[in-house]
């Protein structure tokens, strides 16, 4: 990941923070919470009004578009020779300008590490998310909280409502980078801080979680173990409806114990 403070060399301020991941070539800006309509960039004007100062991967990237040479320039593929670049690279051209642009003042320097307001800040993005019935997702956060979330009772998120009409769209949830939001089919993102604002608290940590998966989630030998069978008779009884593997997999079966312990009374 590379760090860079974002400064207003007119304002002589620190606008926040741009965090740059370079496996997923996705940028987050973190912008410092003193901000207001009036030293806040124009572009995050909207934001600052509504107390967000994570700004999105979508509003992050047009940021950094408004300040570096557009891709579908004439003359690229000179403009891509003359700096030894071998493909497009948004951050490249980033560091080449300083994020200077003519729109403003504003110019982005290297730091070293984060900056403690962005650490923790940090404690409220998401470490796991799982799709559960009933439109709810389960979050584990970096804080160890864990919430329930029901996204019927989530504020305006714009495609929340084709998320609520496609199931298959709504499996596709995976956690987005740097844990900042929940995302669905990599094109809808439902911020970490809204779920953690809008869910309701478990009196449940991520360890607690942990344990019970490793102490009660076992495979298709410790099954046969318990009920002193053959992978056959538990193939038999699964047939029968005996018992409902949590996961199948050609490898071998995930079972819950407390299910397959039942069988035995």
């Amino acid at each position: 990941m590379k760090i860079f403070e974002i400064i207003d060399e007119e304002l002589n301020i620190s606008i926040g923070v741009l965090l740059y991941y370079e496996r997923e070539r996705t940028f987050i800006i973190e912008l410092q919470k003193n901000l207001d309509e009036w030293t806040a960039p124009l572009l995050f004007t909207s934001f600052v009004k509504r107390n967000i100062y994570t700004i999105p991967r979508a509003e992050s990237l047009m940021w950094v578009k408004e300040r570096i040479i557009p891709s579908g320039r004439q003359n690229i593929g000179d403009i891509l020779t003359t700096h030894k670049m071998k493909s497009y690279d948004e951050m490249k051209f980033l560091e080449i300008a300083q994020g200077r642009c003519s729109q403003d003042s504003c110019f982005i320097r290297p730091l070293n590490s984060v900056p403690a307001f962005v650490e923790k800040r940090a404690k409220h993005n998401l470490t796991e998310s799982v799709v559960l019935d009933g439109n709810r997702l389960l979050c584990f956060f970096k804080d160890t909280t864990v919430k329930i979330v029901v996204l019927d009772k989530l504020p305006y998120v714009d495609g929340l409502d084709l998320i609520l009409k496609n199931p298959l769209l709504l499996r596709s949830c995976k956690i987005g980078t740097g844990g900042y939001c929940v995302t669905f089919n990599d094109s809808i993102d439902i911020p970490a801080w809204l779920l953690y604002k809008s869910g309701s608290l478990l009196p449940l940590s991520t360890a607690d979680f942990a344990c019970f998966v490793k102490r009660n989630i076992i495979d298709t030998a410790d099954a046969c173990k318990e009920l002193t069978c053959s992978r056959q008779n538990l193939s038999y009884m699964i047939k029968q409806g005996f018992l409902e593997p949590l996961k199948e997999n050609v490898k071998g079966n995930l079972y819950s114990k407390g299910d397959v312990l039942k069988n035995t009374w």
